[in-house]
């Protein structure tokens, strides 16, 4: 019997078990005192004998709800449940045909004197305001799951396979456990590695600034917040987990994650070491660690290239081996001051060859560079994050933040490259031996104060912020640049020395004015200084010294710049119970000083500007389910140093860069708009958004080629610039008792216009590009899951007044995860992906397959996992990639992880004080 048909019958005999058997139980939820209708509304069934969540829905505006179930002679309750009313119950049974309860009163909780707390059951989903809260138990996850695999089960909530996690269509980009950062604020740590069954709320609000939280202004974000609040008696205890492995191909992987709560104290340990291209924390019971599996260890970019918390691994392509240690500690002193501190050190050793052949775009013709090329690199790393939050007093609140990054790596890196003419003759050829150490350390502080006063809305905030970067650089150069006719060959052995110092200041005071009961004058100013200094001394190798002494004054040079802006701004905020806007605008006055010391000549640019600034967003909640959000900004920016002063940067000894002094300021538009449906009654939503970047005067590349391919580049302003984007995606699913169907779909398109400058020459090209993409699960609780998945990604850009007229390219991209949990104890997950790319040089494989495979067993009370996973099974992974710039088509091949099979083992350490309590019950106050 054919595979296809045999999915065809599976995905039928699914679809019809949703549709057959099924019955309605209707009704409307109002307020029995007013008459009015109630809008979400938690209406759930629970059975009678163990009052587990049999199913759930969300009135809608009207009050009314309608949940489907399959017929049962099980005995039931029905449950209704609202923040501030009293709840309301009723025995069912036997539920054979549809049922309508007509209409629910719900009575509004009154409190006397001395009732401060309320016991009630816990509702699956609650909405109090602008938070969304989901009660973890209601959810039904494996005995080991993470907190990502919870997160899956939450209506709206998706997570792509890169981990980027939305809800209803909105960007989470800070997650917190009990309000604090847990290893920073991206969260992916606790996501990963918290165990799901220790979790009782997660929370979703709106991402705030600092001052925007301490001020009890509205977002000005569209980006959400998931705070994860502990179990109150899994919140005093010890757990965590160890893991070891060893693969063939001298693979190897090994973690660890050590968790100490009690109460407002909590110490984290992690630790990890492998050489599989990870981070190493991703502990859970399918795939582990392992790189290009289903748990891409915290992020990964579409390069390869992982990292955590600012701290980078790899340098996007080849393999690296990591080393991570790590310390997070939560307190609060004095029942006033809220202390997190995280440390870090990390060491990666990273080993990669390319290949890559480039046409080279020119308005006389095209040509053609080949190279290959090997480097390996090391660093080590420290991150030392702090913050505190104390609490003067009830209108009075001081936060401080202040960081520290130092990191030291060195790079040995060798090539060879040819470049011909269109009928292959050789115009050059080079060969490099480098080898560079660099030293970068960072420190950076964001300091507020905020004071609300007596009247209501009066208050002020103080905002400062301070950043200080150094970066030495020492690179060894051993280089040939032959070239074919009588231009001199471009000989190099010398030392260079690179210093920046970068040193940025923000000061911004804000006050604000009650004008009525939701609208307020606000009043700003913003200060800011910048200071960049830059030297480069080089020296060749003197073969009379057998050193290097020779300065070498064309490649050696300083810049010293400093930008000082003020911008004084008057605006008002909206602050309604649906609507939250602000907008700030007045003038920006900028002082911007350069100079430069160049072969002994000095030059300094001095100017003062007067710019228009505009600052402003809207969002705006229509009911319970959608909203609408936009903002706008305008600015004009200046020139970098290093495009304005007329510095020679040599470099590179096959192209010259060179600064333009008569470079106008670019003028930026910026418009974003949003709107989001997510109607929980029905499981289903979708969002759009569309966004627009218009620059006049941007500033851009002018490049002249020679006849040997050798450039000399300078910067000029263009017309126009503009990138805009428009997208969507919509999400359906279904649940009946232990199997759940979810759908989503999307597109996104982007079309980009961009100028630019070859040998003189004005080119235009004009890009579209369109990403569709599909998603589909299908789950049986604790049984099988499977989720197949396809995106298709098509590019077509069209050039003006350039060599060529277009350049399409498209590819496919499809995979399809399979996690078995039977029988018990036994977990075998599969996950299969095909890529194909259309326009992959000759040469360069247009298409490969991935396969992952895992089988893990648990024993010993479920605190031992054995695993077993092969990387790579069919042994096909590449790193082949295509990209189009407006002057090139390049196609590259990198070194990548290859089969390889790996066993591991992990134990579970998990000790918590208290008794634990019915998961479905909970504590809260109206």
């Amino acid at each position: 019997m054919p595979k296809s048909f045999l999915w065809m019958l599976l995905f039928l005999g699914t679809s019809i078990s949703f549709s057959q058997n099924t019955i309605s139980i209707k009704g409307r939820v109002i307020d029995k005192n007013t008459k009015i209708p109630l809008e979400s509304v938690t209406v759930y069934l629970t059975s009678k004998i163990d009052s587990t969540v049999v199913d759930y829905t969300i009135t809608n505006k009207m009050g009314y709800f309608d949940l489907k179930l399959k017929k049962t002679n099980k005995s039931l309750v029905l449950k209704v449940s609202y923040v501030s009313y009293q709840d309301f119950k009723e025995d069912v049974s036997n539920l054979s045909a549809d049922k309508d309860f007509e209409t629910i009163e719900l009575e509004e909780t009154t409190k006397s004197l001395n009732e401060v707390v309320v016991k009630s059951e816990a509702p699956p989903i609650r909405i109090k305001k602008d938070t969304l809260e989901f009660n973890a138990s209601s959810f039904k996850v494996g005995a080991d799951a993470n907190v990502e695999a919870l997160l899956k089960q939450l209506p709206g909530v998706e997570i792509t396979p890169e981990g980027k996690i939305t809800v209803n269509g909105k960007e989470v980009n800070n997650i917190l456990v009990n309000g604090k950062p847990f290893f920073g604020k991206d969260g992916k740590i606790a996501t990963q590695n918290l165990p799901a069954e220790i979790i009782d709320k997660v929370q979703v609000v709106d991402t705030k600034t600092k001052s925007e939280e301490l001020s009890g202004e509205g977002a000005s974000s569209e980006d959400k917040t998931i705070n994860l609040t502990i179990q109150e008696d899994k919140n005093k205890g010890f757990f965590g987990k160890v893991m070891a492995g060893r693969g063939s191909d001298k693979r190897y992987e090994s973690s660890l994650l050590l968790n100490y709560f009690k109460g407002e104290q909590k110490i984290s340990v992690l630790a990890s070491s492998n050489n599989i291209n990870s981070v190493g924390f991703s502990m859970n019971e399918i795939f582990d660690n392992m790189g290009g599996g289903r748990n891409n260890s915290v992020y990964y970019d579409d390069d390869g290239r992982f990292g955590i918390n600012g701290m980078q691994f790899g340098g996007g392509n080849g393999i690296t081996q990591s080393n991570l240690i790590g310390i997070n500690y939560q307190d609060k002193f004095l029942k006033k001051v809220d202390n997190a501190t995280s440390y870090y050190f990390s060491n990666a050793e990273n080993e990669n060859i390319n290949r890559t052949n480039r046409i080279n775009l020119l308005p006389a013709g095209t040509t053609f560079t080949n190279s290959n090329s090997s480097s390996r690199s090391v660093s080590n790393g420290h991150n030392f994050n702090t913050d505190f939050e104390i609490k003067i007093d009830s209108t009075a609140t001081i936060y401080i933040n202040p960081t520290f990054s130092k990191n030291k790596s060195s790079s040995a890196f060798s090539r060879n490259q040819v470049t011909t003419n269109e009928t292959f003759n050789e115009l050059n050829s080079s060969t490099n031996d480098d080898y560079s150490e660099n030293d970068n350390s960072s420190f950076a502080t964001e300091a507020s104060f905020n004071k609300q006063f007596k009247k209501k809305l009066r208050g002020m905030s103080i905002n400062f912020n301070a950043e200080i970067n150094n970066q030495d650089q020492f690179t060894n150069t051993n280089s040939a640049t032959l070239f074919a006719d009588a231009t001199p060959d471009d000989i190099r052995q010398q030392n260079r020395f690179e210093k920046n110092k970068e040193n940025k200041t923000r000061l911004e005071i804000r006050y604000g004015e009650p004008i009525t009961d939701s609208l307020r004058l606000s009043l700003t100013s913003e200060i800011s200084f910048n200071k960049i200094d830059h030297r480069t001394k080089t020296f060749n190798f003197d073969a009379g010294s057998n050193d290097y002494t020779d300065f070498n004054d064309l490649q050696s040079n300083s810049i010293l710049s400093t930008e000082l802006s003020y911008f004084p701004s008057t605006g008002v905020i909206i602050g309604k119970n649906k609507t939250n806007g602000r907008i700030n605008f007045g003038p920006e006055f900028v002082n911007y000083k350069t100079e430069s010391n160049y072969l002994g000549a000095v030059t300094n640019v001095n100017k003062n500007y007067v710019f228009p600034k505009i600052k402003g967003y809207i969002s705006h909640r229509i009911g319970k389910s959608k909203s609408i959000y936009a903002n706008y900004n305008y600015e004009v920016t200046v020139p970098r140093a290093s495009e304005l002063l007329p510095v020679e940067d040599l470099s590179n000894p096959l192209n010259t860069i060179v600064g333009n002094e008569n470079l106008e300021p670019t003028k930026r538009h910026n418009m974003y708009f949003g709107f989001n449906n997510y109607d929980y009654a029905s499981r289903s939503g979708y969002y759009i958004y569309s966004g627009i970047d218009a620059r006049k005067d941007a500033i851009v590349s002018s490049t002249v080629f020679d006849d040997n391919f050798k450039s000399t580049t300078t910067y000029e302003n263009v017309d126009k610039t503009f990138s805009s984007y428009f997208g969507g995606n919509w999400s359906k699913s279904f649940k009946k008792e232990k199997r759940k169907l979810s759908f989503s779909a999307g597109i996104s398109f982007n079309y980009n216009i961009n100028q630019g400058l070859t040998n003189a020459i004005l080119f235009e090209s004009k890009e579209l590009e369109v990403n569709p993409r599909v998603n589909l699960t299908w789950s049986i609780d604790e049984l099988i899951t499977i989720a197949p998945s396809y995106k298709y990604s098509f590019s077509k850009t069209n050039f003006e007044n350039y060599v060529i007229d277009k350049a399409d390219n498209f590819t496919h991209n499809a995979k399809i995860e399979i996690t078995s949990y039977f029988p018990k104890k036994l977990v075998i997950g599969n996950d299969f992906g095909y890529i194909y790319n259309s326009n992959i040089a000759d040469g360069f494989k247009k298409d490969f397959y991935l396969w992952n495979t895992s089988i893990g067993y648990n024993f010993f009370n479920d605190k031992l996992l054995a695993k077993v996973k092969v990387y790579d099974l069919l042994n096909q992974n590449l790193n082949t990639r295509r990209s189009i710039t407006p002057t090139a088509i390049i196609d590259s091949e990198n070194t990548v992880l290859r089969r390889y099979v790996m066993f591991s083992l992990t134990y579970k350490l998990e000790k918590f004080g208290g008794n634990k309590k019915n998961e479905n019950m909970m504590f809260f106050e109206d």
